[in-house]
Formats: structure tokens, C-alpha cells, sequence
């Protein structure tokens, strides 16, 4: 007899075949059988007018921290995710050293936090993945991240690496991959990553490519520039032979309102040329970053106390204030920064959370430049901002893109976070496919499942079918949503009764069981789990 049994569940598989009602059993945390007729089992759950789909994939997630310090990870758990990908926007814990840890930690503190007294008690990635296995809510995967890489072996230095340092990147890419990463990521407007040239990214990309996995960086420019920067990306996965996953791949920026066609048209030469790409999207206009990344890249050469030196030289701010706000930035795409769009997410000055840099600045009686200098000296450069650049019809005409796929981007630290922490999937389910019908769900449920798993190589993942893994999820298709805003971003939703991984309950009626059923999940060289 089987361990459970979903009855008269609509079984959406992840494989955009349409539904159809029927029963499924789980034993010994698979599934067991699919059928009509009906099953029997140890324990039953009435699935009666509620989706059964396999469990949603994160393709960009910043939990990195957040799934140690809270393991049970609501904020992901309770929209259905049961896979997450970390390491992502090229910066993250893993590999460090000695001297890199406080770097990384202080460059993503806003990010992720920082919090006192934690136990940092690894430096490779199979330590970093051996640490997740302790015990988390969902399981995890891990891309290389390739600015903590170079930080590693050039430190904050803005230039090409010798022959002997782009070996020793190379060695530390390969051992991440041996340790079980996924791929390897980038973040080409935060440094010391976007010193990188392409030629540095396709050597290390080829080592990826050796070991199966997939590059995905976030590119050069989202803004002016944008469709260079997604063509130099595409350029740089030709050379290497190596896969391309692009991250967050948006159009951001009055610049670019109604340009999707042109990107879509990028990407479908790619492919037909026989290019192994996929993206990811997040269903929301606004981004999310840290304060501190809008700033010129020569700004932060040197690491975050060189970087804090040129904040108080009244030269240096000089030519800071220039870039920022008449040339643009690459930290910030290229774009004059329009104070009005940047909204604090997260600081020290709590009265600050949820105001724009320019209704700061209007209060203050203040130049915005000077509250933006200040908040980040006050801060520590860890400052974190929504930032209101998005284009509704380019989120629409991304998402129909056969290639797409899911990833929230939530940061998990600020006081204030993007509700897309906490509220993506639902939000696709809700919003875009009950309401808008930008999709359909069987389409939906497949680019959130089977489709990121066959990016990761995940084996035995992302579809409902005989001897797969019981990662699942039940909704009801009628009534799920987001309830997630900028002012209440910890809201849970709504709609997503119960939560299965490995066969184990995570979320039961609704609420957390505060079982830790994940995982990391590591590639091995015969691309198994």
C-alpha cells in the first residue's frame, strides 16, 4: 500500500499536456502511480477541485543566507517553491578565503543581511552545500559565482588577469563544478564581477561548458545598451560551447518601452542557430538592488572601504555626481539616475524605508545626491532600493517566449523587501494566468517546473510520472494569488494549501509542519542526483 494517495486531484504533470482528474500515490517519497481508478493508501488527502502540479523551481534566488539562518523558509515554501537556485548575480559565499568572506559578506549585506554571531564554517562549495544539507526547507542548487571567483584571485582590481591568474580561476570554476554546482553565474554591473572582459568570461565559460552545466549571467546593461549587452552574452555562450541561461532577462527603462520584439528576435536567431538558451523573468515591473550598485564601476574599484574613501573626497564626488546623473552610470545601465524611481527598501534610517531618494531629498530640503551619498555612508554601502524602471508589454511579450522560465530575484534582507520574495509564483498563477490569461496554466506549470529542471539537470524532477521525486504542489486554481505589496511584503499567499518535498509535508493546510525535507542538489559527471 502506498505511503499517500492525492484523490481526485486535477493533475497538471509539468509537461503542458493538458490536465486530467485522477489519483496519485507517493511511496518512499516518489511517486508511485497515476490513475483514473481509485487508489489506496496510508493516508489520503481529498484533492477535490485542486491542482496537483510538481513542486515550482526558483530560477534566481537570493536565499543563500536566508535558508540558513531560517530554515524553514516560509517566503519560498509557502508559494509552492521546493528547488531554488543560489549563487546567483556572480557574488555569494562560496568559494572564499579568509580575506574575501568580510568583502563578500559587507557587499551583500544588503542583499541578505549580515547576521551577528553566525557560524561561517566553510570556504569551498561542497562545504557551503554540505552546510545546506544540515537541514532546509527546500531543496538547492548552486551556480559558481564568478565575482567572488575573481575577488578570490585579483581582489577589487580592474583590469585583465595574467595567464597565471585566469588558471587560477579556471581551477577554482572546476572545482566548483566537481563540488556540484549547476553552472556558473555572473553580475556584470557589480563589481569586482564586471571587470571581467568577455574573452576572461568565455575562457571560464569553457570550463563550465566541460562539465555540463550552464552560464547565467546578469549582463552588462538592462537599460541603454540592453540589446548589445544580451547579444554579447549570446556571443560569449557561442564561443565557449557552453549553455546560456539569461537572468532576469528584462527591458528595463523608458529607453526601452515596447522593444521586447527586438530581443525576442535575438534569441530566436540564437536558437535556430542551435544555441542551448533558456531566461527567466519575474512578474513585476519595479527591480530590486542595493544602493550602492548604481554607482560608476571605477567608483568601486578597490573594494568597499576604498570605495566609502571616495565618498567623503569632494573630488571624487564630483565626478560621481556627473556620471550618476548626467552621463549614466553602467552601474545603473547606462541611464541618468532618475531619483524619483529609486525607493529605499532597506537602511539603518528606518523613517527612510519606503520613500524615494527624491521625497528624502524634498523633506531634507537636501540635493538627492547628497541623501544618496549619505544613506550609503551611513549604511556601509549596504543600502537596498526597489527601483521603478519596469515596462508591463515588455514583461508580457517576455513571458510567451517558449524559453522562459520562473525566478523571483528576492532579496531577503531589507526591511522592506520586493514582495516578489514572497510572492512570484502565485502571482504567475493569479495574476497572469487566471486573470490576464498572458498564459495558460498547463503552459505556466511547465515553465515552472520541468522546464527549469531540465535546465538543471535535475533527474527524477519536475513532472508528475512514475519514480519522480514527491516534490509537489496543491492549489486551487480558482482562488490562488498574491497578497505580497511593497508596503506588507511578508504577506503569505493565498491558494496553496499543502506543499510536498520528497513526499513530505512542508505545508499542510496551509501552515508550515517546520519539516526540513530539502536539500542541496549537486551535479555529479554523469549529470545524476
Amino acid at each position: 500500500m502506498a505511503d499517500l494517495v492525492f484523490r481526485g486531484a486535477t493533475v497538471v504533470d509539468g509537461t503542458g499536456t493538458p490536465r486530467f482528474v485522477g489519483d496519485v500515490t507517493v511511496s518512499g517519497g516518489r511517486i508511485d502511480e497515476i490513475g483514473a481508478r481509485r487508489l489506496t493508501g496510508r493516508r489520503v488527502v481529498d484533492a477535490s477541485g485542486l491542482v496537483l502540479s510538481p513542486g515550482f523551481v526558483d530560477m534566481h534566488a537570493h536565499s543563500d543566507l536566508a535558508l540558513l539562518t531560517d530554515p524553514e523558509h516560509v517566503a519560498k515554501v509557502s508559494q509552492g517553491v521546493t528547488c531554488e537556485v543560489l549563487g546567483q548575480d556572480g557574488l555569494s559565499y562560496a568559494p572564499v578565503d579568509d580575506v574575501t568572506l568580510p568583502q563578500v559578506r559587507q557587499a551583500t549585506a544588503g542583499w541578505n543581511g549580515d547576521p551577528p554571531g553566525f557560524d561561517w564554517n566553510w570556504q569551498s562549495i561542497g562545504e557551503y552545500l554540505d552546510r545546506l544539507d544540515r537541514g532546509i526547507a527546500v531543496n538547492a542548487c548552486y551556480l559558481v559565482p564568478q565575482g567572488s571567483v575573481r575577488m578570490l584571485v585579483m581582489g577589487w582590481e580592474n583590469r585583465p588577469p595574467t595567464t597565471a591568474e585566469l588558471d587560477r580561476q579556471r581551477e577554482h570554476v572546476a572545482a566548483g563544478m566537481r563540488q556540484g554546482a549547476v553552472g556558473m553565474s555572473s553580475g556584470l554591473t557589480y563589481v569586482p564581477g564586471m571587470y571581467a572582459s568577455d574573452e576572461e568570461l568565455v575562457e571560464l565559460c569553457r570550463v563550465v561548458a566541460g562539465f555540463g552545466g550552464f552560464y547565467a549571467p546578469h549582463h552588462r546593461s538592462y537599460g541603454a545598451g540592453a540589446l548589445e549587452a544580451y547579444a554579447a552574452m549570446i556571443d560569449v555562450a557561442r564561443r565557449s560551447g557552453c549553455a546560456l541561461h539569461l537572468t532576469h532577462a528584462t527591458l528595463n527603462f523608458r529607453i526601452n518601452q515596447g522593444r521586447a520584439p527586438e530581443l525576442l528576435g535575438l534569441l530566436d536567431a540564437a536558437l535556430a542557430d542551435g544555441l542551448d538558451l533558456t531566461l527567466d523573468t519575474y512578474p513585476y515591473l519595479p527591480g530590486s538592488t542595493s544602493l550602492a550598485a548604481l554607482l560608476p564601476s571605477w567608483a568601486a574599484e578597490g573594494g568597499p572601504e576604498t570605495t566609502l574613501a571616495r565618498l567623503r573626497d569632494p573630488a571624487a564626488l564630483a565626478r560621481i555626481r556627473q556620471v550618476l546623473e548626467q552621463e549614466g552610470s553602467d552601474g545603473c545601465h547606462g541611464v541618468p539616475v532618475e531619483w524619483e524611481t529609486i525607493r529605499i527598501s532597506g537602511t539603518r534610517d528606518r523613517e527612510a524605508v519606503g520613500r524615494t531618494v527624491a521625497q528624502l531629498a524634498a523633506a531634507s530640503g537636501q540635493a538627492p545626491f547628497e541623501v544618496y551619498r549619505r544613506l550609503l555612508l551611513n549604511d556601509r554601502l549596504s543600502t537596498t532600493i526597489t527601483q521603478l524602471v519596469g515596462n508591463e508589454e515588455n514583461v508580457r511579450a517576455i513571458m510567451r517566449h517558449p524559453a522562459h522560465t520562473g525566478g523571483s530575484d528576492g532579496l531577503m534582507g531589507a526591511e522592506q523587501p520586493h514582495p516578489r520574495a514572497w510572492g512570484t509564483f502565485p502571482r504567475y498563477l493569479g495574476h497572469y494566468v487566471r486573470e490576464l490569461g498572458v498564459l495558460g496554466l498547463e503552459e505556466c506549470v511547465a515553465r515552472l517546473t520541468s522546464r527549469p529542471a531540465r535546465r538543471l539537470g535535475l533527474v527524477g524532477r519536475g513532472r508528475i510520472a512514475p519514480g519522480y521525486h514527491a516534490d509537489l504542489v496543491l492549489f486551487d486554481p480558482q482562488t490562488v494569488s498574491d497578497r505580497a505589496t511593497f508596503e506588507e511584503p511578508r504577506r503569505t499567499p493565498v491558494g496553496i494549501p499543502r506543499v510536498y518535498v520528497g513526499g513530505v509535508a512542508v505545508i499542510a493546510e496551509g501552515r508550515h509542519t517546520g519539516a526540513l525535507a530539502g536539500r542541496a542538489l549537486r551535479r555529479t559527471v554523469e549529470g545524476t542526483r
